[in-house]
């Protein structure tokens, strides 16, 4: 039917929240016939029909556009479904079609009548861009933007190019950028440019460093675009490129970059000096062309905290600092007015060592030599400031951990550009990270070296075995630049010549072993000079063991506490006058024999236990031990390691303590050098004795009989002066009647008494009794009970020991 005006107005204009408001819809209900049986107002503000020019009729001729009995039977369907429908169809209004938005609900019934709800809105005009507006965008645009013809020159710039580059647009237009930044920058560009026009395929945030003549001082980062221009024919006619100014972008980027960098090449040891050259040679020339660290000089020798607190007090205003390292563009460091290692007190005038407790970083822009502070402070640097053209400067303080360590110097002279106050965040990191690793490097060594200096206090610093052994050693820590473990070795003088012998390995590395072992070395010691035999002397150090276990599991808040403290351990005793070597072991590897014709063997030992377990006994065997044979105690890490059984290494080590020719230092060193040739994870041990034989040995059977005293005294008397010990006589004749009348008076027989000749001379009474002897001090009217005081008094040390058959009784005398 032909649409009939009834003079409604036009529809107001959509805003942007009428998009979302369903209420101004034009809604039509519509029977299932297909008649309109409902008419509201939105419907007739959308298409201008009354409800009474549209009620009752058919709703299809509403509709602009050709009618489709297919199409709507499957709408229809699909409401009846209840889906609903929506989509874009043609309307009349005002004899014309209009293009709404039309949507069909689900079928519902009123009463018997099955009914459609429709809603319609009108289409939303889409925004057209007038030539005006657009010109306005492109000229105003915060991003630079040129077009270029197929030749590259320009033909058209905006005004944010302009400005970003300086150039008017008059200069540019007709011309090629290679011509207004002549040299590598432009031609690298122009390439860029040249393939976009072959290829076709844009490029898209090529990142570059450049100069412009807007800001002719400092150097910019830009983030270029290109595209091909292309006809209706997709034929190219041009090029336009696009840039921003991504500075401050690029300077983080940089940043981070740096820092990054820097964490894996500054701090990759723990040593000072080498941590500040790392920050020498990081800085230079990635941020500077001379580069130079001082530090403190307490911070280099590792005495104490070395460094000022901020709460200190104010600094001495020449601090005290000495070059750790430096770096520079040019060959040998020539800016330079101090070597490496020698005391510097430079800080850039007018500032005093308050600066590097302030913390703050000093930035010079501009350097000027002929400044009076510096010719007055610094002559000689200001000479070398003039001489290499160094025209920009930043001195960054060194503080970690609320600590003050020295000062690190950037300074620019090959590189034109002058540092900005952009640059002195990188500064600041840098010098951060490597004041951390300098304290931290600072914190070990000073660490380390109470470690180091704790455990050579406890090792032996002269080891020696009088006349009977020959001695020597060789200690090589899991760290081979001087670490601290728990292996130890020792000599201990007995009585009667004789020489204790022990090797320990105490589990584990660091300053705790070290500390056991010195606990156990110092144990050893103490139970040797009671002269227990071996394997009464490994009993009693696995209760001290056990009880060190108690101890450190006994504090739950001590996270340097271990539940067990296992240690193994081998003690020998070797008698110079009878040539015979008693042993016992505590889970620790047997010695090694090597005899005067060159052949090696492993004693046969009960293995035992280690320390700490306490659960079994420990036996002692006796071996004989020729004179001049080779006697070696040793740790598992000389012949164990993760390429070798233990076997293997054992007969490694029996076959190079075979070599003649060589003395036993030499042959120590290199037994040790050969089978360790590398760094090892377990702690080295080795000791060598050479069983030498005691220079003189007399001895007497004493009958049970007063009598015999005076012969006796005389016949030690006579020996003693053959011994050409003449001083010694006197003394001698005492000590041997003093002990030899106890012993017939007291115990009980055999007596025997002995005289060796060794590093000192030593007097032993044998008898049969198993009593102690016990000193006394006889008050002024007893009549006995001064003899072993007499002793005491006239030897240079006394005592006794147990036998199998009874005891001994001995007295040493310095040798004249």
């Amino acid at each position: 039917m032909a649409p009939v005006r009834d003079g409604f107005d036009a529809p107001p204009p959509v805003g942007p929240h009428d998009l979302l408001d369903a209420s101004a819809d034009a809604v039509a209900l519509v029977s299932a016939a297909g008649k309109v049986i409902g008419w509201t107002r939105g419907a007739e503000a959308l298409l201008g029909y009354s409800s009474a020019q549209v009620v009752g009729r058919p709703a299809a001729e509403l509709l602009a556009m050709p009618g489709g009995p297919v199409r709507v039977a499957r709408i229809a369907e699909r409401c009846r479904a209840g889906t609903g429908w929506s989509g874009r169809v043609a309307v009349w209004r005002d004899s014309a079609p209009v293009e709404v938005s039309l949507r069909v609900s689900g079928s519902f019934h009123i009463g018997e009548d099955e009914c459609f709800l429709i809603s319609a809105r009108p289409e939303r005009q889409q925004w057209t861009m007038g030539e005006s507006v657009l010109d306005g965008f492109l000229t105003r645009s915060p991003v630079g933007m040129a077009v270029m013809d197929l030749e590259m020159r320009y033909v058209w710039v905006n005004d944010t190019l302009e400005r970003f580059s300086g150039v008017p647009r008059e200069q540019r237009l007709g011309r090629r950028l290679s011509d207004l930044l002549p040299g590598l920058q432009g031609e690298t560009l122009e390439g860029v440019m040249r393939k976009v026009l072959t290829t076709g395929v844009p490029v898209t945030d090529y990142e570059y460093m450049g100069w412009s003549w807007a800001d002719p001082h400092r150097q910019h980062a830009y983030s270029t675009s290109f595209f091909p221009l292309v006809d209706a024919n997709d034929s190219v006619t041009g090029l336009c490129y696009m840039v921003m100014d991504v500075t401050e972008r690029w300077n983080a980027r940089r940043l981070l970059s740096l820092v990054s960098e820097a964490g894996t090449s500054i701090g990759r040891t723990l040593d000072v000096m080498r941590t500040a050259q790392e920050l020498a040679d990081f800085a230079a020339p990635r941020f500077a062309d001379f580069v130079i660290v001082d530090l403190l000089e307490p911070v280099l020798s590792g005495e104490g905290q070395g460094t000022w607190l901020p709460d200190a007090g104010p600094a001495p205003a020449r601090p005290v600092m000495r070059r750790a390292g430096m770096s520079s563009v040019r060959p040998g460091c020539p800016e330079a007015v101090a070597r490496t290692g020698d005391k510097v007190d430079f800080v850039p005038p007018p500032h005093d060592a308050n600066l590097l407790v302030n913390g703050e970083p000093i930035f010079i822009p501009a350097l000027d030599p002929s400044d009076p502070l510096w010719i007055t402070e610094q002559p000689a640097r200001t000479a070398s400031i003039r001489e290499f053209g160094l025209h920009s400067l930043i001195s960054v303080p060194m503080r970690a951990r609320n600590t003050v360590l020295g000062l690190a110097t950037f300074a620019r002279s090959v590189n034109p550009t002058s540092f900005q106050q952009d640059d002195v965040l990188p500064a600041r990191e840098l010098v951060a990270r490597a004041a951390l690793c300098v304290d931290n490097a600072r914190r070990y060594t000073r660490e380390h070296t109470a470690a180091v200096t704790l455990q050579r206090s406890l090792l032996p610093h002269a080891l020696t075995g009088g006349t009977a052994l020959e001695v020597a050693s060789q200690y090589l820590p899991a760290d081979a630049s001087g670490g601290v473990g728990g292996d130890w070795f020792d000599v201990i003088p007995l009585s009667g010549a004789r020489v204790g012998l022990v090797v320990g390995d105490v589990v584990g590395h660091g300053i705790t072993a070290a500390a056991t072992m010195g606990r156990l070395r110092t144990a050893v010691q103490t139970l040797a000079d009671m002269d227990l035999p071996p394997d009464e002397l490994l009993a009693h150090l696995d209760d001290l063991v056990l009880r060190l276990s108690e101890e450190s599991t006994s504090d739950p808040a001590d996270q340097t506490a271990t539940a067990f403290l296992g240690a193994t351990c081998l003690y020998a005793v070797y008698d110079p006058v009878t040539q015979r070597c008693t042993l016992a072991r505590a889970g620790h590897p047997p010695p090694v024999v090597v005899t005067p014709d060159g052949q090696f063997s492993f004693p046969e030992l009960p293995a035992g236990p280690p320390l700490g377990l306490g659960s079994m006994a420990f036996e002692a065997t006796e071996i004989e031990l020729p004179e001049y044979s080779i006697f070696g105690l040793y740790t598992d890490g000389l012949v164990e390691g993760t390429d070798r059984d233990i076997e293997g290494g054992m007969s490694r080590l029996g076959h190079l303590l075979c070599s003649t020719g060589s003395d036993l230092e030499t042959l120590c060193a290199n037994a040790v050098r050969r089978l360790v040739p590398a760094p090892q994870p377990d702690d080295v041990a080795l000791l060598l004795a050479h069983a030498l034989g005691p220079d003189q040995v007399a001895s007497w059977d004493v009958p049970l009989d007063p009598a015999a005293v005076g012969d006796v005294r005389a016949a030690a008397t006579r020996q003693v002066e053959t011994w050409s010990c003449r001083e010694l006589a006197m003394t001698t004749e005492l000590i041997v009647s003093e002990l030899v009348t106890d012993a017939i008076r007291y115990a009980s027989g055999p007596v025997r008494l002995r005289l060796l000749r060794d590093a000192r001379l030593t007097c032993e009474v044998a008898d049969g009794s198993s009593t102690a002897p016990r000193l006394r001090h006889a008050r002024s009217m007893d009549e006995g009970g001064r003899g072993l005081f007499l002793v005491a008094q006239l030897s240079h040390r006394w005592g006794a020991r147990y036998t199998p058959g009874g005891k001994i009784i001995w007295a040493e005398q310095e040798l004249p």
